[in-house]
């Protein structure tokens, strides 16, 4: 990697918080960190399918307001909204259900914050989801995706693509993924979740990414 990964982690807020979607009560998972680039670099990074597999995966589809997209090897759905360069939202639709994805971009100075939601109902199978793993469950996934978009932008105009899917399971890799997951941890005590709880949903979500021997 051309830069500290365990300074990238450090770079993410992290927290929960009770939302209302549609008219009914929802958690979100709330990631927010700032980019070296401006906001219309960083909208097209995010939003061209060109750019997108170079740090996250290949899109299909179109990334329009109204259109269908499909995830190479992960979710799909529908684009609820967008308004170029600050904001857009989707139904994240994966294994049978639905969750819902919003980003806003927002200039800082010489950086551009985004911020990432992921909504989830308060329905049984999401509150048997959570009281596994925590918000660490889709969390560590956002935070490995948003440093390899922080690795995309730092290589400029270069072609090559940032590998999760080899680098995750480096030990430099588990490290990054440890610390997310600790601090996930961290925003779901800050939330109100009960600290043996939210200690057990954490070690579930470190040894799910890392690959280790599930907590007894």
């Amino acid at each position: 990697m051309p830069f500290d990964t365990a300074a990238q982690v450090q770079m993410v807020v992290r927290k929960v918080e009770d939302v209302t979607h549609e008219g009914r009560p929802a958690r979100a998972v709330v990631a927010t960190r700032g980019y070296a680039t401006d906001i219309d670099d960083l909208w097209d990074a995010i939003t061209d399918k060109e750019r997108i597999p170079r740090w996250f995966a290949p899109v299909e589809g179109e990334l329009a307001l109204g259109g269908r997209y499909q995830i190479k090897g992960n979710a799909g759905g529908t684009v609820t909204a967008c308004d170029p360069p600050r904001s857009f939202a989707l139904t994240w639709e994966f294994g049978g259900g639905m969750s819902w994805v919003e980003v806003e971009l927002a200039e800082a100075g010489e950086t551009t914050r985004l911020t990432l939601r992921h909504i989830a109902p308060l329905d049984d199978k999401s509150e048997e989801f959570w009281d596994r793993f925590g918000p660490g469950a889709v969390g560590v996934g956002w935070d490995l995706s948003l440093m390899g978009l922080a690795w995309h932008i730092e290589t400029g105009e270069s072609n090559e693509r940032f590998a999760e899917e080899t680098w995750a399971p480096s030990a430099e890799g588990k490290a990054f993924i440890t610390r997310s997951s600790d601090d996930w941890t961290a925003a779901s005590i800050a939330y109100g979740t009960a600290e043996d709880a939210a200690t057990r949903t954490g070690a579930n979500t470190t040894a799910f990414y890392t690959g280790a021997a599930a907590p007894e």
